[in-house]
């Protein structure tokens, strides 16, 4: 029997991130820091809960995680789209870099897939995914 999936609030979005990459780890806690609202919940691409969340939208997590993903509203987003559309609802000044959105999307998403490409090198991969702490466990899938 498969576990249960966390029913996404109406209104509300989920981020999938690589679960093993310290930089993307750091992310979903930067953007937990700056989501006071409690919008996203997050769930790792290694998870079964984010292959119940693809499926019904023609995806499926493919060997090593190389973007990020946002389900908001019934669409799926990925890479800087995801990043940028993340960014506008975080609180201050960061939704401030919502304005590049305006870049066409290949160039931003050649920088996107650089970093993407380097961030085990640069930042380390951890050995298993990160399991939230008791106070965050609602936020996660």
């Amino acid at each position: 029997m498969g576990q249960e999936t966390k029913a996404v609030e109406p209104g509300g979005a989920v981020v999938l991130f690589d679960g093993v990459c310290n930089l993307c780890n750091s992310t979903i806690n930067f953007i937990i820091d700056r989501d006071p609202s409690s919008h996203f919940r997050f769930a790792a691409l290694q998870s079964p809960q984010a292959a119940e969340l693809l499926a019904p939208l023609g995806r499926a997590p493919e060997g090593e995680p190389q973007s990020i993903f946002l389900v908001e509203g019934g669409k799926l987003y990925e890479r800087s789209t995801a990043a940028l559309r993340i960014a506008r609802r975080m609180g201050g000044a960061w939704k401030g870099l919502y304005v590049f959105i305006v870049v066409p999307t290949p160039l931003r998403d050649a920088v996107y897939r650089f970093i993407a490409n380097h961030r085990y090198r640069w930042f380390g991969k951890a050995d298993v995914c990160r399991m939230p702490t008791p106070e965050l466990r609602a936020r996660f899938l």
